[in-house]
């Protein structure tokens, strides 16, 4: 559709309905920002969620023959970016991702990246090494929190500094999703874990593969004290992630603070909730409830450093680990 057949109007109206499709808690999540920049969110959400479905369709029993079809609408994504950014927009997706690039001098690199990520994401399915799981998260995690960072910030004040805090967070998130989802990946035969660690611990993929619920019916077999201390030392190291991030909130932009708090306090939440749960992510997932997110939107709300909430949490502090 050519951008003529798109006001600038219709365009976000469709990013928003995008962004509501995929993703229920988004108006909640956009509440939180200022009303003139929630459009220009909405089409970065938009860019990155319509790329993710083209890199799950196509999914037949023959891996190898469904990767090509994916492959040609990520190539097709791309290709519209470079026009967007080139301003030919001929996507109502990017009608109004060239209005928000524009106004708020995005970066296409962030976006070059997120494509990356979902190619990698039809391509490969195992990660050998945490190396292999960092390098993933770099494109799939940390351009979104530069992207937003770039939203608030205009470009003369944008310090490395600050992109380098957000990256640690963003990919801590993105290894507490990874922890919290190892079931749903599974069914869909993706596999983000460290496979050398795992072995390392004592288990296999294989081993791993008999937690799984069968038939609807929870598995006989449940997470032994190998699992738990694998999934123990990943969730330690995502803690670490988080420590290293947790000082950005107060150096951000004023309006960004309470949504950067209240995007670390709900990660480290999750990692909680997975050791509450004995590492057993596999019969029941770790969530966060709607009464979880309004007691940290207040926790949120306070004017305390993060400091004071990491030690509700057992969080090693040299570092990341990076030997089980």
């Amino acid at each position: 559709m050519l951008k003529s057949d798109w006001t600038l109007r219709a365009a976000y109206a469709e990013c928003r309905r995008l962004a509501r499709k995929h993703y229920e808690n988004f108006p909640v999540a956009s509440y939180l920002v200022p009303r003139q920049k929630r459009d220009a969110l909405a089409a970065i959400y938009a860019f990155a969620r319509s790329a993710d479905d083209f890199a799950d369709e196509y999914r037949v029993e023959d891996a190898t023959a469904s990767q090509q079809p994916r492959l040609d609408r990520l190539a097709d994504w791309r290709r519209k970016l470079n026009a967007c950014y080139a301003g030919h927009p001929d996507h109502p997706v990017f009608v109004a991702l060239a209005d928000a690039a524009r106004r708020f001098d995005l970066s296409q690199e962030h976006f070059e990246n997120l494509l990356r990520a979902f190619e990698s994401d039809v391509l490969v399915s195992r990660h050998e090494n945490f190396a292999s799981l960092l390098n993933y998260c770099s494109c799939s995690a940390n351009p979104v929190g530069r992207l937003v960072l770039e939203l608030f910030t205009p470009k003369e004040r944008r310090e490395p500094a600050l992109f380098e805090l957000s990256d640690n967070i963003c990919t801590a998130l993105q290894l507490a999703n990874f922890w919290q989802d190892v079931r749903v990946d599974l069914e869909r035969d993706r596999v983000y874990l460290p496979l050398d660690e795992l072995q390392q611990f004592g288990s296999s993929l294989e081993i791993v593969r008999t937690y799984l619920p069968k038939h609807g019916r929870a598995s006989v077999a449940k997470p032994g004290e190998n699992w738990n201390r694998f999934l123990d030392f990943q969730i330690q190291r995502t803690q670490a992630l988080f420590m290293r991030g947790m000082n950005l909130p107060e150096l951000a932009p004023r309006e960004l603070r309470v949504q950067l708090r209240l995007t670390w306090l709900g990660g480290m939440e999750i990692l909680s909730k997975i050791e509450a749960v004995e590492y057993d992510v596999f019969r029941r997932r770790p969530a966060l409830s709607r009464m979880d997110f309004l007691k940290l939107y207040f926790r949120a709300r306070g004017r305390h450093k993060l400091a004071s909430e990491a030690a509700t949490h057992r969080v090693q502090l040299g570092g990341i680990a990076n030997e089980p």
